[in-house]
C-alpha cells in the first residue's frame, strides 16, 4: 500500500438546508467535521489531508489540526453543486500547485462513523482491483416501491412475496470514496463506470447526518464503541 500516492479530501460546504451549519455541529464534544479529520490522521500525514470549504469557521477548525485548507469558490458551494464538480476543481488546484498525487480519497464529514481498519482495507482492495475508483456500499434488503396517482407500485418485488425471497440490492453508503487522478481529470467523474463496490455492513453505513435526529443517533452509537 503506497500511502504517499494519496490525498485525503474532506468537503465541507457552509450552508445546509436541512441542518444549519451541520459540519460544525457538536457530536460527542467536537465539531462533526473533526471526526473525519481525526480519522484521516490515523492513517495519513497532515500534509496529505485537505479540507475543502467556503466557510472560514471551518478553516479555524482545520487550522487547529494543522492540516491543509482549500478555500472553495462560492459558485461551488451552491445547493445544486455536485461533489464531482468539487473534486474536479480541487484536483485542478493540486495540479496547478504541482502537488504530486495519484489518487484522492473523499471522506464526507456527514458520515462520521467508520471502523478503524476500513480505510486501509478499502485502499488494499482498490489497489488490487485495477479499477479507476472504489466506493463503499451496503446491502438494501427492503421491499420498496413508488406512489403514483395515489397508487402504490412495488419496484423490487411482487405483492405477497416473502421478504426472505427478495434479491439483494445495494446502496451507496457514503463512508469512503477512492478515485484515481485519471478518473477525475480525464474521465471527469470521481465515481467511474468501473467503480469497485466495497461491501460493508458496519453500523456507520446507517448514519448520514442530515437532520437533528441523525446527530442523536450517531452520538448514541459513538457512546457504545463496542458496536464499531
Amino acid at each position: 500500500m503506497k500511502t504517499e500516492e494519496y490525498i485525503i479530501l474532506i468537503p465541507a460546504r457552509k450552508n445546509s438546508k436541512r441542518l444549519k451549519g451541520k459540519n460544525k455541529r457538536m457530536l460527542l464534544g467536537k465539531p462533526l467535521i473533526s471526526h473525519s479529520i481525526e480519522y484521516a490522521l490515523n492513517n495519513f500525514s497532515k500534509n496529505q489531508i485537505w479540507v475543502n470549504s467556503d466557510d472560514i469557521e471551518i478553516k479555524d477548525i482545520t487550522d487547529s489540526y494543522e492540516v491543509n485548507f482549500y478555500k472553495r469558490d462560492d459558485n461551488l458551494a451552491l445547493d445544486e453543486t455536485s461533489t464531482n464538480s468539487v473534486v474536479f476543481d480541487f484536483c485542478k488546484y493540486l495540479i496547478s500547485k504541482k502537488i504530486k498525487f495519484k489518487n484522492v480519497i473523499t471522506l464526507q464529514p456527514t458520515n462520521p462513523i467508520r471502523s478503524e481498519g476500513l480505510l486501509v482495507d478499502c485502499i488494499k482492495k482498490y489497489e488490487n482491483s485495477n479499477r479507476n475508483s472504489l466506493m463503499t456500499v451496503s446491502t438494501l434488503h427492503k421491499k420498496f416501491g413508488a406512489i403514483r396517482d395515489e397508487n402504490y407500485h412495488p419496484m423490487n418485488y411482487k405483492i405477497g412475496q416473502r421478504h426472505q425471497d427478495l434479491d439483494d440490492l445495494f446502496y451507496e453508503n457514503g463512508l469512503i470514496y477512492i478515485s484515481s487522478k485519471h478518473a477525475i481529470i480525464n474521465l471527469n467523474n470521481y465515481i467511474s463506470e468501473d467503480v469497485f463496490p466495497y461491501l460493508t455492513s458496519e453500523i456507520g453505513s446507517m448514519i448520514d447526518i442530515d437532520f437533528e435526529i441523525d446527530l442523536k443517533y450517531a452520538e448514541l452509537i459513538l457512546k457504545n464503541q463496542d458496536y464499531l
